[in-house]
Formats: C-alpha cells, sequence, structure tokens
C-alpha cells in the first residue's frame, strides 16, 4: 500500500493554517478529521505534553483518557461530550505547535509506510487505546514537567503509527511506553524518597 495522502504533517499544516476564525473548536476540529481523528488527536495532544509548559500534562492526559477509551470499545467515529466540544483554543497556539513537531513529524514519515497490517488494523486499535488509557491516567496526577515528557513521546509515536497504518511505528510506541513508564515510576520513586527525607 502507498503512504496515506495527505501525510500526517501535511494534514495538521492544512488544518492549522486554514483561513477561519481565530479560534478552533474540538467539535469542528474532530469534524474535519474524520477518520483519522484518533490518531491525529494523540498526536496533537501528546506533543503539548513534550514541551516542557506547566499544567498542559493533566488536561491533556484527561483528553487522551477519553479518546482512548473510545478506542477501546470499538468506535470508528471519535465522540466528544458538549462542554468539550464547544471549548476552543486560539488557531496561532495550534500553529506554534505543528511549527515545532513539524520537523520531528517529517523525519518519521521518511520510513513510515503502511505495513504490518495485523498491528495496524481496526482491531489492534483496542490494543493501542488500552495503551493510551494508561499513559493518559499515568498524566492525571501531578508530576513534575519534564516527567511527563517520557509519557508523551510514546503517545505522540502511536498517534502517528496510527494515522499512516505503520505497524512499525506503533510497535515502536509500545516499547517508548515501557520505557515511559519506567521512567516515570522512576522519577516518582525519587520524588518519594526525597520527600521522606526531607520530613
Amino acid at each position: 500500500m502507498e503512504p496515506r495522502n495527505p501525510r500526517t504533517s501535511e494534514l495538521l499544516a492544512a488544518i492549522a493554517s486554514a483561513e477561519g476564525e481565530e479560534r478552533i473548536y474540538f467539535g469542528d476540529l474532530t469534524a474535519a478529521m474524520r477518520n483519522r481523528a484518533f490518531g491525529i488527536l494523540f498526536l496533537l495532544f501528546g506533543i503539548p505534553i513534550c514541551l516542557p509548559i506547566p499544567g498542559l500534562a493533566t488536561v491533556c492526559g484527561f483528553i487522551i483518557t477519553l479518546i482512548a477509551a473510545q478506542m477501546i470499545l470499538g468506535r470508528d467515529n471519535l465522540w466528544l461530550p458538549q462542554f468539550l466540544a464547544r471549548r476552543s483554543f486560539a488557531r496561532k497556539d495550534l500553529q506554534r505547535i505543528v511549527t515545532k513537531a513539524e520537523p520531528w513529524i517529517q523525519w518519521v514519515e521518511r520510513f513510515a509506510t503502511p505495513r504490518l497490517a495485523p498491528f495496524a488494523d481496526a482491531r489492534s486499535r483496542r490494543i493501542i487505546g488500552i495503551v493510551g488509557f494508561v499513559l493518559g491516567l499515568a498524566l492525571l496526577p501531578a508530576i513534575p514537567v519534564i516527567g511527563a515528557i517520557p509519557l508523551g513521546i510514546p503517545i505522540c509515536i502511536l498517534g502517528l503509527g496510527l494515522v499512516e497504518r505503520d505497524g512499525a511505528v506503533i510497535l515502536a510506541g509500545y516499547v517508548a511506553t515501557s520505557l515511559g513508564l519506567l521512567i516515570t515510576a522512576g522519577l516518582g520513586y525519587l520524588m518519594f524518597q526525597g520527600a521522606l527525607a526531607v520530613f
């Protein structure tokens, strides 16, 4: 199979640069992405986690958990509750996120291609959903900004693998998930030991 057209980076750039309102509603964004919504939203909410911006990890973790839960349930189309669908964010914020992430996404796209179909088909989305759900839950506690990055990276990898239908990238996402959870657990243990030493 040929790589999906347009590629992920092209689709993100088109959404970010499209003329229209200065603010983008989550509901409109989801509708525009159609069957790519699960993977693209993994990317969109995974990228801010990888940037050292305080306060984003918990919010993004909640949304990732919501998306992953629907993948576990086997939904073909993403549903958002009205309170979230009516939420909006500045288009310039999306443009800034896409600009930062575009070189990295394009680098992965050089190697990404539809392959290893059993790891990238509709049935495998439930497994990806379970992994994403665990990652989203791990982001909910108040952890240090840097501690969220090891969890954001596998979310981005899994999202890109979903969009590009690349089982090899998805498998890399599973490996990154294991490493990310281990690193986060280690940071949590060190924080706990440090707190015990102080008190």
